[in-house]
């Protein structure tokens, strides 16, 4: 397979953007701390480069869970790989996701976070692709919202590969020495 990426998101409109988040969450959670909840792999860029831009007192954690299903459909069923080092009882959450898709793993992330007494749960992610959602969840924050293709860059990946490239781009897949119509190469 010939991979190529094309570019959706450039870096210098991704850090804008991320600045804006931060400002954002950071008025809205003036006075108090916050507590950002890192959902493991692909949202490790987009949490650190929030977090540093924030000006409330932010404390950090990570979880990591995977969904089962055939292919690129989630199943809906979700199994926890890694769970969080420290209670989150009394704390304003916000859980940071790198991109929202059916919302079947937000669903239960949620409900699982909610459960263990926070003051308040909120989610932000940086990509959201809300023609694919199944499942109703409740984005708080959102960087951009994108077409249904598979992304990849800042964090997202294909089998552990681009995920530090810093912009998001589309990966096209192509047979060896076949030629698509609308084909591009990385960008």
């Amino acid at each position: 397979m010939k991979e190529t990426i094309r570019t959706l998101i450039p870096e210098e409109k991704l850090e804008e953007r991320i600045a804006e988040l931060a400002a954002q969450i950071s008025r809205d959670y003036e006075g108090k701390s916050v507590h950002l909840i890192c959902v493991l792999k692909g949202s490790i860029f987009f949490t650190a480069s929030l977090a540093k831009r924030m000006t409330v007192p932010v404390t950090i954690d990570c979880m990591d869970v995977s969904s089962y299903g055939s292919g690129t459909e989630s199943s809906g069923i979700v199994r926890m790989v890694k769970d969080l080092d420290e209670p989150i009882e009394g704390k304003d959450v916000i859980v940071v996701e790198d991109i929202i898709d059916t919302g079947h793993t937000l669903e239960y992330l949620l409900g699982n976070l909610q459960a263990r007494g926070p003051k308040s749960v909120r989610l932000c992610t940086m990509l959201d692709k809300p023609s694919r959602r199944v499942v109703d969840v409740k984005v708080d924050y959102t960087g951009f919202e994108i077409p249904d293709e598979f992304i990849v860059g800042y964090g997202l990946d294909y089998d552990e590969k681009y995920r530090a490239l810093p912009y998001i781009g589309i990966l096209h897949l192509e047979e060896e020495g076949g030629h698509e119509e609308g084909d591009w190469e990385s960008e």
